[in-house]
Formats: structure tokens, C-alpha cells, sequence
């Protein structure tokens, strides 16, 4: 009898662990897709600033070349 006890714990003790194996890695899992999200985020914004410094530096190059013909 002391030998199914022993056996029923071990059980619980395996399901245990798994449960909290499962739940660690749920829990990495999305702080991954977490990260992720900010990276992709933080890169869009890059994106963006640079594309808005290419315009506004190529505005600035096309009203300056445009200056030159009218002094």
C-alpha cells in the first residue's frame, strides 16, 4: 500500500513539474513575441524617420538647385 502512495505522489509530483514546464515555456514564448513586436515596432519607426529625412533633404536639395538660375 505504501508503494501506491509512493507511486500516486511521484505522479503528481511528474505532473507537477510538467505543468510547470508548460507554463515556463507559455511564459518565454511570449516574452518573445513581445520583443519581437518592439523590434518590429522600433524598426518601423527607423523606417519611417529615415524616409522623413530623405524627403525633407531632398526638398531642401530641389529648392536650392532650383535657386541657382534665378540670381
Amino acid at each position: 500500500m505504501a508503494n501506491k502512495g509512493l507511486k500516486d505522489l511521484k505522479q503528481q509530483v511528474e505532473g507537477a513539474a510538467q505543468d510547470a514546464v508548460t507554463a515556463a515555456g507559455a511564459a518565454a514564448q511570449q516574452v518573445v513575441d513581445q520583443a519581437t513586436e518592439a523590434g518590429q515596432k522600433a524598426m518601423d519607426q527607423v523606417a519611417k524617420s529615415t524616409q522623413e529625412t530623405i524627403d525633407k533633404s531632398a526638398n531642401q536639395a530641389s529648392e536650392s538647385f532650383s535657386g541657382f538660375g534665378k540670381k
